[in-house]
């Protein structure tokens, strides 16, 4: 079991990856950089299946499923040509798993001793098990592998650039080096022409711990928007009763019930890029359809009925930029709520990824947004 299904996780962006001082391995969750595919685990790297062009790697989730003994992650990819942009085609999700005995502890770089390090991100779970962040801090700095988490561990360091000694010269080349390839890690076969984006962290927080803090912002956010539809939504005091119901009669300018209850979800953290609530309720940015069960196939592996996992948020939209010409990288979308197979099946020895079912969503007010 994940998150239950009445509480989200959040994810949000911590920062840069900055090639040459922070790492990333498959226990990192992460926007964009280049896949950190887990050890035996091998595939080729995923084209459009409308233009065939390679696509770009918009997220990585390290998502293992509590009492599991599988290692676990999520990749998400997307074409930015623009004719394929919004096209479910255009999309694919792909999911890897392996048992703890199949990979090596992850040695996480370390600076030398007298080197001050940044550490722009705490260890952080997706699962309903972490309740207790400070004990697995304490046990990756052990070099073990919770393999029943998720962990953002940011894999530093970096030591001062003004200090040119052998110690430091070994460390940054050994980083680099671990940008390619960790612990055994298998190499992904990317096509020359794949497009790269800027790799950010992504911290995780609990929805649930977001009560009452900075309320008086998203009130105001709510206001402005309510200004700018013509939309009542009410107020977010859980404290005024029956609210629910006066917010489900009222309809925006454009119509639209569906996003502005979405709008009123996000309002206490406008900011998260990535919603995770395993076996839970999406989130709609829009009117989904009426055979939006039957939208959702049952996996092709073995059958089993495909669930709720995560969704990506209008936020990430304007952080996805190109690595080396730091401009958008084409990728436009409402949200993308994957689906994964219910039973989260995997064959021992497996050395190919599962395909999973993402449902794209356009943004009804995509600027809104940026």
């Amino acid at each position: 079991m994940a998150a239950s299904s009445e509480e989200a996780l959040l994810g949000l962006c911590d920062g840069e990856i900055q090639s040459g001082k922070h790492s990333s391995s498959y226990l990192t969750n992460k926007v964009g950089g280049l896949p950190d595919v887990l050890p035996v685990v091998s595939w080729k790297h995923p084209v459009c299946d409308v233009c065939s062009a390679a696509l770009v790697h918009v997220v990585q989730v390290y998502c293992p499923l509590a009492a599991s003994p599988l290692h676990r992650q999520l990749h998400v990819f997307a074409c930015s040509a623009a004719g394929c942009t919004g096209r479910p085609q255009s999309w694919k999700v792909l999911r890897s798993q392996c048992l703890e005995s199949e990979v090596k502890p992850v040695q996480l770089l370390q600076p030398p001793s007298d080197t001050p390090a940044k550490v722009p991100m705490a260890t952080t779970d997706w699962c309903d098990s972490a309740d207790d962040w400070g004990m697995e801090e304490e046990e990756e700095e052990q070099g073990g592998v919770l393999c029943n988490k998720v962990s953002s561990h940011v894999d530093e360091k970096a030591a001062d650039p003004e200090v040119e000694d052998p110690t430091t010269t070994e460390l940054d080349v050994s980083c680099r080096l671990q940008d390619l390839t960790l612990q055994g890690e298998q190499e992904e076969e990317r096509p020359r022409d794949a497009p790269v984006l800027r790799p950010l962290y992504i911290s995780v927080v609990d929805e649930a711990d977001l009560a009452g803090e900075d309320l008086e912002h998203a009130q105001e956010l709510l206001r402005e928007y309510e200004e700018r539809e013509g939309v009542a939504v009410g107020q977010l005091d859980s404290s005024q009763g029956g609210g629910e119901e006066k917010y489900e009669k009222t309809k925006a300018r454009h119509g639209d019930a569906v996003f502005s209850r979405f709008m009123k979800e996000i309002s206490r953290c406008p900011e998260q890029i990535l919603r995770y609530c395993w076996n839970g309720k999406p989130l709609f940015i829009s009117e989904p359809p009426s055979n939006v069960a039957q939208m959702v196939p049952v996996c092709s592996s073995c059958g089993s009925p495909r669930t709720f996992e995560f969704q990506l948020m209008p936020a990430l939209v304007s952080l996805l930029q190109h690595q080396d010409l730091d401009t958008d990288s084409g990728v436009e979308f409402g949200t993308v709520l994957v689906y994964t197979c219910r039973d989260s099946c995997w064959t021992s020895g497996a050395t190919s990824p599962r395909e999973e079912f993402p449902l794209i969503q356009a943004d009804p007010d995509q600027q809104f947004f940026k």
